[in-house]
């Protein structure tokens, strides 16, 4: 156990650790297009934010006709984004500060992200936050992805924690709900600001409407450890 007592914290991944959004919107961009969807734009691409790869592509099949199985549209996606991520994808400076803070201190973590296993490994072993972030649950791995809470409560099971010692780390309004729901406090850092009055942030402990701009470890921190802000 760490100086922090029971504490856990997971994280999201896309948007919260690192800045990957702008590779899953040319992938999607790219997989629509081989399928005949022209004109993908990054405002349709937001309401995709937070909502894991696998449904993402269910309604797109809904949306926009799309006759191909899940499966092979996962497996092109999957492939385009792959070959981005490779590239660059960049870690949060102070989201890897706040990941080097809790690791000196001892405090487990864990990843869990809508993204598919491979996709995960990939940007963790790129950024160089595989380090520290070893336990990592896939929503490919769970029966329903956020804003249920399956994956959430899997990372805690494979830490050993109990949901109520955990804090969730979270990008998104349905990632901010899927946390509530496992019984987890969260720190909400909105990726998309226009949506920091959605719902699924009304339940965060703490909600950071300028999202990373606004986010630094040592405030988080102190959020952590602070009695009086929670119990």
């Amino acid at each position: 156990m760490s100086i922090l007592g029971p504490l856990s914290v997971i994280f999201d991944l896309d948007g919260t650790l690192v800045d990957s959004e702008p590779h899953y919107y040319e992938a999607g961009r790219r997989t629509l297009a081989a399928y005949g969807v022209p004109d993908f734009s990054w405002a349709e691409h937001e309401r995709y934010v937070g909502i894991s790869t696998r449904e993402t592509i269910a309604d797109w099949r809904e949306r926009y006709g799309i006759s191909a199985p899940v499966e092979e549209l996962l497996a092109v996606k999957n492939r385009h984004y792959l070959e981005l991520a490779a590239t660059a994808t960049r870690a949060y400076p102070q989201m890897r500060a706040f990941v080097e803070l809790l690791a000196a201190e001892g405090v487990p973590m864990a990843v869990a992200s809508g993204s598919s296993p491979e996709a995960i490994g990939a940007v963790l072993a790129g950024t160089g936050l595989d380090a520290h972030l070893r336990t990592v649950v896939s929503a490919d791995e769970v029966a329903r992805g956020k804003p249920a809470p399956d994956v959430f409560l899997e990372a805690a099971r494979r830490l050993g924690a109990d949901p109520a010692d955990c804090v969730v780390i979270e990008d998104a309004a349905p990632g901010a709900a899927a946390a509530h729901a496992a019984g987890m406090r969260c720190i909400a850092v909105p990726y998309v600001a226009a949506q920091a009055d959605a719902a699924g942030f009304a339940t965060a402990g703490l909600l950071l409407r300028g999202g990373q701009a606004e986010f630094t470890a040592r405030a988080a921190y102190a959020w952590l450890t602070d009695p009086t802000r929670h119990p």
